[in-house]
């Protein structure tokens, strides 16, 4: 249950931390809205629900002004149970979309009927709806946010029809696509399509780009005044993404160029996985405050996050190359690579020739002896990448952690260090921590203070925080050595 003067006074002051946790339905008007919408109704005319899907289902519709659908995801939108969480995470990376309800109900071992009736209990909508709803967000941000052409918009989302693409956001949002848009059809100013990604502060960004930096595949990922930038291909085509830091706005601006409008929405949700921009700080500090050592460290770099990767196959093949060796050594490895077995593509700007990240296909069956690795790692990738051709191993965010890291130790080659790491940045475990990891064994072993325990569900911040804070210290210290 809310709190609901509690959330009356976060609307007031307008408190970003709170976007996404709770809907302000306001009476006199039928809308609801995010926290942070500039909007000031009076206490006697507002309710506020825990979910976007409850506010709904009261008669409310989306506010045009504060955009409802664009705030980051809340754990109060994730279910009370395991299935259901992890039935929702699937949906809001489009697994749903390739399958019929049967199909989509027995990847988590239970029949259609019930888990509509799961969904139903709990969230009040059926995954179908949900999948439905979630599509027409994202058409909504490109039609406010974007130039492009409502019909491009309307296969861009997974219409078929253009004419179910009105109807369809006529039902959502109350009015004809054209009257959602707030400049014209043509204006699109800076090249590329710019999109932006909201948080809730606080956010390290310039601790996420240092992170990136550390890790770079050279020719794929490039830094610039305070900005990434990266070269990627999906379904075919072969596009480029910009990502800078909007403090003011509380968001990421992603600029994407060069890819095909039908990807935009994958692009979108791996740039917020990348920047880990569904995380809440608060949640994390209130875990960290059980402990003296975490607490101070959380105050000192207050919003770390725990970045990942553009491609979850790409962070496990880099976390496996990294094993037992600097990250120096790993990114040259890395680097020989992409430059030995990448597919050759043409730079969407300016035409010259570049190699991307290798498929799971290609290192299957490729000797890596360009690599300059050892035997037996190359073993563990080239068998590791053939049971992911196969399907044997899935890197999909809902599925079970101890069963994934279970499957990765069945691998020779590939110890409890890699099969956390794994964890932790493919398939975003936030209670991996990969205890043998040379900065963290120090820090632990320095800190006898530290108590991880009562961290959980959140070690993987921890893991964050703690190697923010000493990989450099305890770098130095080993180089002395």
């Amino acid at each position: 249950m809310l709190d609901q003067e509690l959330c009356y006074q976060a609307m007031s002051a307008r408190d970003s931390r709170f976007d996404g946790k709770f809907y302000v339905g306001v009476k006199t008007t039928g809308v609801y809205c995010r926290p942070i919408c500039p909007a000031k109704p009076k206490r006697e005319n507002v309710e506020f629900f825990p979910t976007a899907a409850l506010a709904e289902k009261k008669g409310y519709r989306p506010c045009l002004r504060c955009r409802p659908e664009s705030a980051p995801m809340s754990p109060a939108w994730s279910g009370k149970s395991a299935l259901v969480q992890r039935a929702l995470k699937a949906i809001s990376e489009q697994e749903y979309a390739n399958l019929d309800e049967n199909g989509f109900a027995e990847r988590f071992g239970v029949s259609a009927r019930h888990l509509r009736r799961l969904f139903a209990n709990e969230i009040g909508k059926s995954p179908k709806r949900i999948a439905l709803e979630n599509r027409l967000d994202f058409a909504r941000t490109l039609i406010v946010e974007t130039a492009l052409p409502i019909g491009e918009i309307a296969f861009s989302a997974g219409f078929a029809s253009l004419r179910r693409f009105n109807d369809a956001i006529k039902e959502r949002f109350r009015r004809a696509p054209s009257l959602l848009r707030k400049r014209k059809a043509g204006d699109a100013g800076e090249a590329g399509i710019v999109l932006a990604l909201p948080f809730r502060p606080p956010f390290a960004w310039e601790a996420a780009l240092a992170y990136y930096r550390s890790h770079a595949i050279a020719g794929l990922e490039t830094f610039a005044d305070g900005s990434y930038g990266r070269i990627f291909r999906l379904d075919g085509a072969v596009g480029i993404l910009h990502v800078t830091h909007d403090p003011a706005a509380s968001c990421l601006r992603l600029r994407v160029t060069g890819a095909d409008t039908r990807s935009l929405g994958r692009v979108a949700r791996r740039v917020r996985s990348m920047f880990d921009l569904d995380s809440d700080p608060v949640l994390v500090a209130n875990a960290f405050a059980k402990n003296a050592h975490l607490d101070r460290l959380n105050r000192a770099h207050p919003g770390l996050r725990s970045p990942r990767g553009w491609d979850p196959f790409e962070i496990a093949v880099c976390s496996i190359l990294g094993q037992l060796v600097s990250m120096e050594q790993a990114n040259r490895m890395i680097g020989r690579l992409v430059e030995g077995y990448g597919d050759g593509v043409r730079h969407p700007l300016t035409g010259s020739a570049l190699r991307i990240f290798p498929g799971a296909e290609t290192l299957a069956t490729s000797s890596l002896d360009k690599v300059g690795t050892t035997r037996a790692r190359a073993a563990a990738l080239r068998e590791f990448a053939k049971r992911y051709a196969q399907g044997k191993i899935s890197l999909s965010s809902t599925q079970d952690p101890i069963a994934f890291r279970k499957v990765l130790l069945d691998i020779k080659g590939i110890g409890p260090w890699t099969a956390e790491y794994i964890s932790l940045r493919c398939i975003a475990d936030t209670d991996a921590f990969p205890g043998t990891d040379l900065i963290l064994k120090r820090a632990m072993a320095e800190h006898s203070d530290l108590d991880l325990e009562c961290a959980r569900p959140w070690r993987g911040y921890a893991a964050a925080y703690l190697w923010h804070a000493y990989a450099k210290d305890f770098s130095k210290k080993r180089k002395s050595k």
